[in-house]
């Protein structure tokens, strides 16, 4: 409860706004009103929104989902450099000739292609170079390289893949050329009217190059195949991708072709002997 001291002081304050108001009203001055204050309800905390839930599906798994690897294709390279190098006989050559005429000729025509064994020379069982592998096949050399004096031709040709391999056969076999004359039959930076004139000026005893140049120097008439005694093939060389001459098609073809311009009558005469390096 409150004691009397308080309520008398609050009497008087209650009195004192009375009469300050009833002065008010008598003056005619407009007394601003005290609004009621409507109370107002505030919430305590901010209402949250309900947040959007979503619902993931596991994706779904796939039967077999295991690849199957695919087997890697052997290559050529593969098998041969795991295989041991064979020397090439007479019959591979034989087969191949088989196989690249069988779509062009006649059963007749391909029994005339057949070579007699005694065309070709002991073929190299891996174990020569160069110059041993001629001195076997060519004994007589010297004086074969002495009689010859026709111009135009060369006694012994030797058959490569490419300019570079030619001249390594050409290094290698000094031992064997002695002072036989050697020309390069083979197109990279020697034009064919260049090689044509050097067959005319000279008797040349050697001839070392790729099958394409030797044939268009045949073709445009300056070399002659007649006086040829020995034509060797550089076979079971391999270049970097163990390609062997015979395996490369482009070469194989221009073999051939060559062998026509020829060669195997010359070899059925028995005028020319085929060797395999």
């Amino acid at each position: 409860m409150w004691s009397p001291l308080i309520l008398q002081w609050w009497w008087w304050w209650q009195w004192g706004m009375d009469e300050e108001a009833s002065d008010g009203e008598g003056e005619g001055d407009t007394e601003v009103m005290q609004q009621e204050t409507v109370p107002v309800l505030v919430p305590s905390e901010k209402t949250k929104q309900p947040k959007e839930c979503f619902f993931i599906q596991p994706k779904e798994r796939k039967e077999n989902t295991t690849k199957t690897r695919k087997r890697r294709k052997k290559k050529i390279t593969d098998v041969l450099a795991k295989s041991e190098p064979k020397p090439g006989l007479p019959e591979d050559l034989q087969k191949l000739m088989k196989d690249y005429y069988s779509s062009r000729r006649s059963v007749i025509e391909l029994e005339e292609l057949n070579l007699p064994d005694s065309c070709f020379l002991k073929a190299n069982d891996l174990t020569h170079s160069l110059s041993s592998y001629l001195k076997e096949i060519c004994p007589k050399w010297v004086k074969l390289r002495k009689n010859h004096s026709e111009k135009k031709s060369v006694l012994m040709l030797i058959i490569c893949s490419s300019a570079i391999r030619a001249l390594e056969l050409i290094r290698s076999m000094t031992a064997f050329r002695g002072d036989g004359k050697v020309i390069k039959l083979f197109a990279k930076h020697i034009k064919v009217q260049a090689q044509v004139k050097l067959l005319e000026k000279r008797v040349v005893h050697l001839g070392v190059g790729t099958p394409g140049r030797i044939k268009e120097l045949v073709k445009q008439g300056g070399l002659n195949l007649n006086p040829l005694k020995f034509l060797v093939f550089d076979w079971n060389w391999r270049d970097q991708k163990l390609r062997r001459m015979m395996d490369i098609p482009e070469i194989r073809k221009e073999v051939f072709e060559l062998l026509e311009m020829g060669v195997l009558s010359l070899c059925k005469s028995e005028s020319l002997k085929l060797g395999l390096f």
